[in-house]
């Protein structure tokens, strides 16, 4: 990196053409990357057709559309290599797309680049209970692999509600979490190496099977980057061993004030569930349109606890559940008693997100996250904000962590809805700062919430944090404009520096 020229004295036309020969080849084009895939990769996986494009151009966040400038469908770990391979040849952006079930917009297309899905990578290679790991490609659903270690006496923890169908290269993306995160922790906790292909197109490992393995911390690095520093092809993950009881319990409250006072005297109790749910009066009438899952009648909110352990444990830690949540109020209790009951209990809290497509034609699906003590204040404030602009909000969160996934409802038909809507959404994002929280628990920054980093970050932290981005992919191809709203130009002349460092007036160090 050429250093500044106020610092080593450079003239304006020595630096302009320091810059030119700096500067990165013009970039290619999708065709260009199209010709070179023929005959490496069946033609049938290669899509170019425009109604076939319009399929993938968008993941679960539908607000935005791009249609990609070339669709590979990857069946092996190679057609991943040779894909990212081409693309970096040409200096062609690419993105990764699993199932497309994120909500961040993070498998936003580029519209001349490459959309690279890798949905087909399914084999499920190894489940070892005596090690408690799982080798499975990141095409394999997040459910298929509990489904696989069950019975051997175990599961994978990590749960999002799309783990039907959401892929674990895209949990890896994302670092997703789920309803039982509280307890067992969020992706990055239960990944101990993966491969991938770097944006150069090499096939690298991370991690090893160690459980603290030495040097730094790449696979920590690459879990949660949202495809910006590679493409994962494979993982080894954690699996946890099935718990000797689990119990299920809802609690139907007038309020949320009152469910979320339960939540904090649960935790308070020195009690960590596996999961702790709320849902408000909106999100229920949802779900209960949705699924009929049957929850209390006339409930200003419901709380889903879910324990388990030792049985002695749960049976101790059910009865301090049930004793706070009568002393916070709750005029319904019940425990499931069976798997069948369980997963009825599960069934509206898993639904909700898609659910309120029946009592909205539109919805923004938020990702903020506050301190557990900040709930009943946040979500008071959350209230007063939609009454002041007349915008409807659902809220369904993993109270245990503070981590609210409000739903902004809205009609797009409507003159300025989504306008409301989104000034509504940034609001929210706003208010979870204020209270020393976060833009984002588990859904990503992507394409949506880019904008609201520099609210979070300084300019130093938004800049120290690209130029790990800039070791892994000094082109920029790696999925483009997501996460930073100003991407830094990997090789850009640093700030001006005010002033020589006392160790370069030493001769130790030089500024590069």
């Amino acid at each position: 990196m050429p250093l500044d020229p106020q610092v080593r004295g450079l003239t304006d036309e020595e630096d302009a053409q320091s810059r030119a020969q700096a500067a990165p080849p013009p970039a290619g084009t999708v065709g260009e990357v199209l010709a070179a895939l023929r005959g490496r990769i069946p033609e049938p996986n290669l899509i170019t057709d425009p109604t076939q494009l319009r399929t993938y151009e968008c993941d679960g966040l539908a607000a935005y559309r791009v249609t990609p400038g070339l669709v590979v469908l990857a069946d092996t770990a190679d057609h991943v290599r040779e894909t990212v391979e081409a693309c970096a040849e040409h200096r062609v952006p690419f993105v990764a797309r699993g199932s497309g079930t994120g909500l961040s917009g993070g498998a936003l297309p580029h519209a001349e680049g490459v959309l690279l899905v890798t949905s087909r990578l399914r084999t499920l290679h190894e489940i070892r209970p005596r090690d408690q790991r799982a080798d499975v490609d990141c095409g394999v659903i997040n459910l298929q692999v509990s489904k696989a270690a069950n019975p051997t006496g175990y599961y994978f923890a990590p749960d999002p509600s799309s783990q039907q169908i959401c892929s674990i290269g895209g949990n890896v993306a994302e670092n997703s979490g789920g309803a039982h995160c509280l307890k067992y922790g969020f992706t990055s906790n239960h990944v101990l190496s993966v491969d991938i292909v770097t944006p150069q197109g090499e096939e690298v490992t991370l991690g090893t099977e160690a459980p603290d393995a030495p040097g730094y911390d790449l696979v920590g690095a690459f879990v949660g980057s949202e495809g910006t520093l590679g493409v994962a092809t494979r993982a080894l993950v954690r699996l946890v061993r099935l718990p000797e009881e689990v119990r299920t319990v809802l609690a139907g409250f007038a309020s949320t004030d009152q469910a979320g006072a339960a939540t904090s005297a649960i935790i308070a109790a020195g009690i960590v569930p596996a999961a702790i749910e709320i849902m408000d009066a909106l999100a229920i009438e949802a779900a209960e349109k949705a699924v009929s899952c049957g929850y209390p009648e006339g409930a200003g909110a419901v709380l889903v606890v879910e324990l388990d352990g030792p049985a002695q444990e749960v049976e101790h830690e059910y009865a301090e559940v049930e004793r706070i949540c009568q002393e916070a109020g709750t005029f319904e209790f019940r425990m499931a008693t069976d798997a069948a009951e369980r997963a009825e209990i599960w069934k509206g809290r898993k639904s909700a997100f898609a659910a309120v497509g029946r009592i909205s034609p539109d919805y923004i699906v938020q990702d903020g996250v506050v301190p557990r003590t900040a709930l009943p204040e946040v979500l008071r404030r959350m209230g007063e904000i939609s009454a002041e602009r007349g915008v409807r909000v659902a809220n369904v969160f993993h109270a245990g962590d503070g981590n609210l996934h409000p739903l902004v409802l809205f009609d797009a038909a409507e003159e300025g809805a989504t306008e409301r809507a989104e000034e509504v959404s940034g609001m929210i994002l706003d208010l979870c700062i204020q209270h020393g929280g976060s833009i984002t628990g588990e859904h990503g920054v992507g394409a949506d919430k880019a904008r609201y980093m520099p609210r979070m970050f300084t300019d130093e932290d938004l800049e120290t944090m690209q130029l790990i981005r800039c070791a892994f992919d000094p082109e920029g191809i790696a999925n483009p404009g997501k996460i930073y709203p100003t991407p830094r130009l990997c090789g850009e002349r640093p700030r001006i520096v005010q002033g020589a460092h006392p160790l370069q007036e030493a001769g130790l160090a030089e500024l590069f």
